[in-house]
């Protein structure tokens, strides 16, 4: 029997866990997924934690089935990447504490204690809210002080995974830029931003770069594995960043990454930040590049919602063909997703639709507006990531699961008036990336990615008068909300 040398990794993203082995070419040989379950702590308003040592379970469960219909296999490297903004605390026995999702805003209340937050955006790269690590601990010393007391580590969900593969913390520099503490031009914490938020640099790993091998798997994990215990751990980084490392864009290239969220990155070689801070800057996973990044929120889990509603037993596929008959719309959707420019996000949203109900009207015109809704509030937010940073060329790559329909692809190039390109390793982006950089901490050569796709545009004028309806349909929600 042929034994294949493989890569275990290991992708937590805000929905589920997954862990998946791939060769060294990129062939996947088995991917095993779970939900991650998340708890709400009722002790504040909007907060919502897992248990480290269930997600710990989880990931090991996973990655035994993974093995097992893997067949015979040579698990030469671990890598994790994961969702950006998630950390775990380690407390001072060296058990695990928390996990605070990037869905966790437990630090919401404590956002205007902060001063000066121009002086933190300059450094962070990001306008400081909620959302990021810092405000998860003062959300924690808030309420839970004797817990906050007791941390003694706090490292990003994949930096933890890493850790728990081999017992070595860090904390990778993609990773580090969702921090609030980190200085993005200077590659460094900063005793700056860690004054400005109350927190002592002790708590804060050594930084590694992604593509550094950590060390050798635990020998009582490569034992409950049954893999070698010459196995390394790599580090590896933020789900973004691995996605686009899959696809190896040039300098000055637009990404758009279509997961639960959707980023919408430029791929720059200098610190750019935006004088109205609509966007974020941070660290890419190679050496010198940064990524310029806006951000359209939440996305891809209102189409997965949205598909267990109306196709709660068909596959994706049935979607598509029958909103291939679907030439317009009969309603318009705004659901939530951000724009840049505005200052709050968006708490109502709903569908707007001619009464009395047409016959005309289908569950396919239902999801129809809401994949115009994501491709309307990606291209509004590239709009703004043009104002910092001029785009010149006549494409954009786009990776993710979300870019499986070919629908939303083909909204995305009528509103740019670009084409769309997907290359063979869109579907499982930062599963890829991760096979990328094993290769590249062990001295592989990387098999080039190929373009699969290219989706051009087509009746510019037609669609022009949906995104107008779709901005009206958006302003009235605001308008509700307000």
């Amino acid at each position: 029997m042929d034994v294949k040398d493989a890569y275990l990794i290991v992708d937590i993203g805000t929905g589920n866990a997954r862990v998946a082995l791939a060769t060294p070419t990129g062939d996947i040989l088995a991917i095993k997924r779970e939900n991650v379950h998340y708890i709400t702590d009722t002790n504040y308003e909007e907060s919502i934690y897992f248990e480290p040592r269930t997600l710990w379970e989880q990931i090991l469960r996973l990655s035994t089935a993974a093995l097992a219909e893997a067949g015979a296999v040579n698990i030469k490297a671990i890598i994790a990447t994961s969702q950006r903004e998630g950390i775990v605390t380690i407390d001072k026995q060296g058990n695990d504490q928390l996990g605070m999702p990037n869905i966790d805003h437990r630090g919401r209340n404590w956002e205007a204690e902060l001063s000066n937050k121009d002086f933190v955006y300059k450094l962070s790269g990001r306008y400081p809210t909620s959302l990021f690590s810092a405000f998860k601990l003062i959300g924690l010393s808030k309420i839970y002080p004797d817990r906050f007391e007791q941390v003694a580590s706090v490292m990003s969900i994949s930096d933890w995974i890493q850790y728990k593969f081999s017992g070595i913390t860090n904390y990778e520099h993609s990773q580090a830029s969702e921090t609030l503490l980190y200085n993005v031009e200077n590659k460094s914490w900063s005793k700056t931003l860690l004054e400005a938020f109350g927190l002592t640099e002790s708590i804060l790993p050594e930084l590694r770069a992604s593509g550094t091998v950590l060390g050798k798997v635990l020998p009582a994990i490569a034992k409950e594995l049954q893999i070698s215990n010459d196995a390394v751990v790599v580090v590896g980084g933020g789900d973004t960043q691995m996605a686009i490392r899959s696809m190896e864009p040039s300098a000055n290239d637009v990404v758009i990454v279509s997961g639960t969220t959707t980023p919408i990155i430029k791929l720059v070689p200098s610190y750019e930040t935006d004088e109205k801070q609509r966007t974020w800057t941070s660290r890419h996973i190679d050496q010198d590049n940064y990524i310029l990044e806006a951000n359209a929120g939440v996305t891809g889990l209102n189409y997965q919602r949205l598909k267990e509603i109306f196709y709660p037993n068909e596959d994706y596929q049935v979607i598509e063909k029958e909103l291939e008959e679907i030439s317009y719309s009969q309603c318009v959707a705004s659901l939530g997703s951000l724009i840049a420019e505005e200052d709050e996000p968006s708490v109502k949203g709903g569908f707007i639709f001619n009464a009395p109900v047409s016959h005309q009207l289908t569950r396919g015109s239902f999801v129809f507006s809401v994949l115009w809704d994501i491709a309307c509030s990606i291209f509004e937010n590239y709009k703004f990531l043009c104002e910092v940073s001029s785009h010149d060329q006549d494409y954009i790559w786009a990776c993710g699961g979300g870019m499986e329909s070919r629908k939303l692809r083909q909204f995305l190039a009528n509103l740019f008036g670009k084409s769309i390109r997907i290359t063979d390793t869109y579907r499982q982006a930062s599963v890829l990336g991760g096979v990328f950089v094993c290769n590249d901490a062990l001295g592989i050569q990387s098999n080039k990615p190929e373009l699969a796709e290219e989706t051009f545009p087509q009746e510019q004028d037609k669609f022009e008068q949906l995104y107008q309806e779709w901005k009206q349909a958006r302003k009235t929600f605001k308008q509700v909300t307000s």
